[in-house]
């Protein structure tokens, strides 16, 4: 698939002992006087290019999206643990890098790490902005089964030696069938596209040990657990028939936020990024242009 509008300039920092790779798009438009960055978190197992095609979508706003320590190009941090907090908190140094406020755009299980951030300092985050927020835990509900073979799963993969552990979380059938799993439309070029993606980046992490790690924080961990902190205007968006962030949950946590609006992407699961970034895009946009 072509990537419309997308030259972005990756620059690389020390923060919290990680050697943190980020790309930024659009960076003459940074300044006192342009809109504030927005700053995109990506999921578990994710890079940075999964939020490519969304970052294309705001022409009017510089956009920076890191990998996560431990995940992609960026190191392991020293001394934080790789979770909610710990990305929060490298979040955080990274913004205060980039100057001024930010919109913050965090994507499944980084919508709890930007909820995290959005939660503790406030007064670095203007709008907040949660796709296929993560609003009910998956260790409890109708997705408990598929979540305790998933966290046999990553403990196998974490108990194994390393590069036995490493193949095994990385196996390309495992990771097929958990593409498939979230993909809903039926363009079968837009299949082959998600799937090629998901082989590509999905097993770029740092070790099996880092990896288990962030997954218990992103099955133990909600958005809902931030709500009363949440403030700033907010933009949920969320997939019709998301598995992972059911639909119910995230009206749920509609309600519970003083400042939200849900927006909700018909025919979609898990995979707004990947399988609808232009209206993503289109709704952030509006709600960037919303007084």
């Amino acid at each position: 698939m072509v990537r419309p509008g997308l030259d972005p300039v990756e620059r690389v920092a020390e923060i919290n002992g990680a050697d943190l790779h980020y790309w930024v798009h659009r960076d003459d438009l940074a300044g006192p006087d342009g809109p504030d960055t927005v700053l995109m978190v990506h999921g578990l197992r994710g890079t940075h290019h999964g939020l490519e095609l969304i970052a294309a979508g705001l022409p009017d706003h510089r956009v920076v999206v890191p990998d996560l320590p431990g995940f992609g190009d960026s190191g392991p941090m020293v001394g934080s643990r790789h979770d909610a907090q710990g990305y929060a908190g490298a979040m955080v140094e990274l913004i205060s890098l980039l100057g001024g406020k930010v919109v913050l755009l965090g994507h499944s299980f980084g919508s709890i790490v930007a909820a995290h951030v959005a939660s503790s300092a406030p007064e670095l985050v203007s709008r907040l902005v949660l796709v296929n927020p993560i609003s009910t835990l998956a260790l409890r509900g109708p997705r408990v089964l598929a979540s305790g073979l998933a966290s046999a799963y990553y403990a196998l993969g974490k108990a194994l030696p390393t590069r036995m552990g490493h193949a095994l979380l990385s196996n390309r059938w495992v990771v097929l069938g958990a593409s498939r799993a979230m993909t809903r439309t039926k363009d079968k070029r837009l299949r082959r596209f998600i799937d090629e993606n998901h082989l590509r980046h999905f097993s770029r992490f740092h070790s099996p040990e880092l990896l288990s790690e962030t997954f218990s924080a992103s099955v133990s961990n909600t958005v809902t657990e931030y709500a009363s902190a949440l403030s700033m205007p907010t933009l949920l968006i969320a997939g019709e028939t998301d598995e992972i962030a059911p639909l119910a949950g995230q009206h749920a946590l509609a309600e519970r936020l003083p400042n939200a609006r849900l927006a909700v992407i018909p025919h979609v699961g898990h995979l707004v990024h990947y399988e609808t970034p232009e209206a993503a895009a289109s709704e952030i946009r509006q709600f960037l242009g919303a007084s």
